[in-house]
């Protein structure tokens, strides 16, 4: 059974790049990032429209090809977060939290017991069909298993401290996005206000002992939240990959 590379450079204070995906369906992309070099790359089931079946063929090939595969869950309910990881996921990304009661509860279900309440349905498949006992597979995912909070919102931001008090959390990933228009300046992603909550929230992390980490659109971004003490950093999608340079020839050549 593999370790998750992406949790354990956290704990070691290195710096992991991801990337958004949720447009196309091919597990290609997953081999494509993972040559380009991303550590990890988390499917939006937020606001991507993959199903399970999709879910399940890209994170068996991102595994496969040594690309953490994490799955944004549309909402912090036991189904959507146990059937993400019994597809392959090696974490998971709770979207919207501001409650430390439901985020604790949600904790739970990534997890076996005695730690969490999480079922237990794994195969060989989901272990690279290795000679295993249940004590050893539980062991295992547990111990490699990322929980991810997302902070998106004024109060989340206010709430921060009781959040990351939460045991079993193992990086923050700000939306700036939603944060953004929480504070009454969407889009003005380095705005003061959105620039100041999001480092409200890193020194929080690094308080907590919790990875800080951010979702930005573009590489520049990515480079002033990495020179700000980031190590958790999501930079832009597959969709908006492929627009951005189809521009860029389209504009060099027409």
């Amino acid at each position: 059974m593999k370790p998750n590379r992406v949790k354990q450079a956290l704990r070691e204070g290195k710096f992991q790049l991801g990337v958004n995906f949720g447009q196309f369906r091919s597990p290609e992309i997953a081999r494509l990032f993972a040559a380009a070099g991303f550590h990890w790359a988390f499917l939006d089931t937020e606001h991507g429209g993959f199903d399970l079946e999709t879910v399940q063929d890209i994170c068996r090939v991102a595994n496969l090809v040594g690309l953490c595969p994490l799955v944004r869950v549309a909402d912090l309910q036991y189904a959507l977060v146990a059937r993400a990881l019994d597809c392959g996921a090696q974490g998971v990304i709770f979207p919207r939290v501001e409650s430390p009661e439901l985020l604790a509860t949600a904790v739970s279900w990534a997890r076996f017991p005695p730690e969490g309440v999480r079922g237990y349905g794994l195969m060989a498949v989901h272990i690279g069909y290795e000679k295993a006992s249940f004590s050893e597979i539980i062991r295992h995912h547990n111990d490699s298993t990322m929980v991810v909070l997302q902070i998106e919102t004024k109060r989340a931001v206010e709430a921060r401290r009781e959040l990351l008090a939460v045991p079993g959390l193992d990086a923050v990933m700000v939306g700036p996005a939603d944060l953004s228009i929480s504070l009454g300046v969407p889009g003005e992603f380095l705005h003061p206000k959105v620039v100041e909550a999001i480092e409200q929230v890193r020194e929080a992390c690094l308080e907590a002992g919790v990875a800080p980490g951010i979702q930005t659109r573009s590489a520049d971004l990515a480079a002033f939240w990495k020179a700000r003490g980031m190590r958790f950093v999501g930079c832009g999608s597959e969709a908006g990959m492929l627009h951005e340079r189809a521009c860029q020839i389209a504009a060099e050549l027409l």
